[in-house]
């Protein structure tokens, strides 16, 4: 008797633990406002989270499953200590996180993509961490000692995390070398008077594309720039693009916006939508569309005329497409394709420091270009932007100077005039204050 009932335990034992999800692999990704674990396991799982007190803990039983990887160290992590697991005898797997803070969990499963397999994907939330404390949503305009704010420029680094981008036949991920270049890119505007950098994404995390579009808002950005590199199957595709919002794009964006009062109320720079009949609605964010993507088209030409000068680029003229992050109704977007990492010689260049501050520094002269000529009312930039004067009959390079409130000798130097004589015609440029 005693051997049956140790052949049916055993025999029970068998079928609790045949078939079990294998997790193999375990990934943190620490971004500003969360931090993300994500397990790769052989199949889909179900799953249970809860949290516990005194001390913070975060447990995650995974049912049906065992680990057989290794449980990673959390370095440099403000809210996790550290990570345990254990088999349970019911078949489960347990992951136990000692916290530092209290924390707010959300989790979901993934599908199978071209990168990954099936996914657990838990993502953290601390008290100090949540969307309306994330210092990453601060509004960070500059206001210099006149009053007058810098040209604020978002710098999104596209993917990031969990999701790499492309991938070169050497290996390279997209994410990465974006990310480079987007640095070198928020530093060259740094060192630019009357401009402002701010990183979307400034270390490998994911973010959703649509956060992406509202940290941008968030921090009134003038312009939003999305660096990516291109991948094909064909290998010997190559050049840089850059593109904006296509008009089915903006329509559908459009339809959106006007769809969810809570989103359209902050539109157009504070003229709510939400107690306007429909058709006024539409017109104004119309209106404000067709702004935005006229800045958007030609700041895109203006960096696509830099790119040109660094090497070869795929298109002639700026490309349109109904990209997520360019869809902010009241900022001008462009995304950058700066190469294709699917080229081994452009994958090789990217890889190069010195080719990606090329990049950078082609698509800043872009950009400088198009707010000199453009700057946005209230700006440094505006204020420093030349004016003309056409010379007529009866004036003197005094009465102008006068009259434009500066003083002669900065308006001889910026004509390259030493004389006082002047003739009816001639154009003169009058510096900014």
């Amino acid at each position: 008797m005693r051997k049956i009932t140790t052949i049916l335990l055993l025999l029970m034992s068998c079928q609790l633990f045949a078939g079990q999800v294998v997790v193999d692999n375990l990934r943190i990704w620490a971004a500003p406002d969360h931090t993300r674990l994500v397990f790769d396991t052989s199949d889909p799982v179900n799953h249970n989270i809860f949290t516990l007190k005194q001390p913070d803990r975060l447990v995650i039983d995974i049912q049906n499953a065992k680990l057989t990887g290794k449980i990673p160290e959390a370095e440099n992590n403000s809210l996790i200590k550290q990570l345990r697991s254990a088999q349970r005898k019911d078949g489960s797997l347990r992951v136990v996180l000692d916290l530092s803070a209290h924390t707010s969990p959300k989790s979901f499963v993934l599908k199978p993509n071209s990168q990954y397999g099936h996914r657990l994907v838990v993502d953290l939330y601390g008290d100090a961490d949540t969307p309306s404390n994330s210092r990453a949503q601060k509004t960070v305009k500059q206001t210099v000692q006149s009053g007058l704010r810098d040209v604020v420029i978002a710098i999104d680094a596209g993917h990031g995390g969990e999701d790499p981008g492309a991938k070169g036949r050497r290996g390279t991920y997209e994410k990465h070398v974006v990310l480079s270049i987007a640095r070198k890119l928020a530093t060259m505007i740094e060192n630019e008077r009357g401009m402002k950098a701010v990183m979307v994404r400034d270390g490998d995390y994911y973010l959703g594309l649509r956060k992406r579009m509202d940290l941008a808002r968030s921090h009134r950005a003038d312009l939003f720039v999305s660096i990516h590199a291109d991948s094909f199957r064909d290998p010997r595709a190559r050049g840089s693009s850059v593109y904006t919002l296509s008009n089915r794009g903006a329509s559908s964006e459009a339809a959106r916006w006007l769809a969810e009062s809570e989103n359209s109320a902050d539109l157009i720079g504070g003229v709510k939508l939400e107690d306007k009949d429909d058709v006024l609605a539409s017109v104004l964010l119309d209106l404000s569309q067709t702004g935005t993507r006229q800045a958007s088209h030609d700041v895109a030409n203006k960096v696509l005329g830099q790119l040109k000068t660094v090497g070869r680029t795929h298109k002639s003229a700026v490309q349109q497409a109904g990209f997520a992050v360019l869809k902010s109704p009241d900022v001008p977007s462009i995304l950058v394709e700066t190469a294709f990492i699917s080229n081994p010689e452009e994958e090789r260049k990217l890889l190069n420091p010195r080719h990606q501050e090329k990049v950078a520094r082609a698509i800043l002269t872009g950009l400088r270009g198009y707010f000199r000529n453009s700057p946005p009312p209230g700006t440094l930039m505006a204020s420093l932007k030349s004016r003309k004067h056409t010379i007529s009959r009866g004036d003197t390079l005094g009465r102008i100077a006068d009259q434009y409130d500066i003083s002669l000798a900065s308006l001889k130097s910026a004509n390259g005039i030493s004389s006082d004589i002047i003739r009816i015609g001639q154009v003169l440029v009058i510096p900014g204050t």
